[in-house]
């Protein structure tokens, strides 16, 4: 029989590819420019940017979502953000907040699918 630790091993490994399948198919969508996961801290953990970029955007979208919780929880104690959409004039940036998660993603808003 399996040991457990062989077992968590290969969940761990299943849901590693799933994720990495998952951010293939993210980045394959027409103006998707990149993406990143950071922790809850703003560390990012996964990221198809260059490194001083990835921790450049995890630092200040990081910052950005917690602030818009804050506001949130502060017009409404019982409710909390679920999805961030912030477009400027070259990009538009996703960010899908989680208790432990932030997933990020860059896009040119002018490309059609």
């Amino acid at each position: 029989q399996g040991k457990p630790e062989n077992k968590r091993a290969g969940a761990m490994a299943a849901q590693s590819s799933e994720i990495d399948e998952t951010m293939k198919k993210l980045t394959s969508h027409p103006g998707v420019i990149g993406f990143l996961v950071t922790n809850a801290d703003g560390i990012p953990i996964r990221s198809s940017l260059d490194h001083a970029e990835a921790v450049q955007y995890a630092g200040l979208l990081t910052l950005l979502a917690t602030k818009a919780r804050a506001a949130v929880r502060e017009l409404d104690s019982q409710n909390d953000v679920t999805f961030l959409r912030l477009r400027s004039k070259k990009h538009e940036i996703l960010v899908a907040p989680d208790k432990e998660y932030l997933l990020m993603v860059i896009q040119n808003p002018q490309v059609k699918s």
